[in-house]
């Protein structure tokens, strides 16, 4: 079963100093560390690790995929088929994309999502970047007013588009869940 997926969008390549200080995080942050390629690592991340104090029933050890792609990275044509159908995101976010990093959770548990959003924060601090969030529609009354929100949108389909600030703001609302 897969779970929800985060895009942090980024205008230039990632700088190897911060792909190597993000494999360090991930390192210490995992019961399991499988390095892919440079900048793509199959996890079991400690949800404990980002602050998750009850993980509910299932175990504290949850499986993600975070993926650096781009140009000169890995991943390129994969990034151009996620951006062929987001034009115009220079007009929400100041930036045309260059470069993202895909945060996949490959369960759907509520804590699932959780893990998703504050391991996005955690690598959106040690990267930068503005996540970008596909919401369902009832979703955008609600980010709208979060603090850290860069822009929002409804077509193609409902999105948001924040800091790690906003991410964090969401998580914590009653009910917090991505779209899957």
């Amino acid at each position: 079963m897969s779970g929800p997926v985060l895009v942090i969008e980024s205008a230039e390549a990632v700088p190897r100093v911060a792909i190597q200080r993000l494999r360090e995080f991930l390192l210490g942050a995992s019961a399991r560390f499988e390095e892919k390629r440079v900048g793509e690592y199959d996890l079991n991340i400690h949800a404990e690790s980002l602050g998750i104090t009850d993980a509910g029933d299932v175990d504290g050890r949850r499986p993600v995929l975070v993926s650096v792609m781009g140009p000169g990275i890995g991943d390129e044509v994969v990034f151009e088929a996620e951006h062929a159908a987001e034009g115009g995101q220079e007009s929400l976010i100041g930036f045309t994309p260059t470069h993202a990093v895909d945060v996949i959770a490959f369960c759907n548990r509520p804590v699932d999502h959780l893990v998703a959003a504050l391991l996005t924060t955690a690598v959106m601090d040690v990267i930068g970047g503005v996540v970008n969030a596909e919401l369902r529609e009832d979703q955008i009354s609600i980010v709208a007013g979060l603090p850290g929100v860069v822009a929002t949108m409804t077509h193609p389909w409902p999105a948001a588009y924040g800091s790690a600030e906003f991410l964090r703001a969401w998580a914590q609302q009653p009910g917090f869940r991505l779209l899957k």
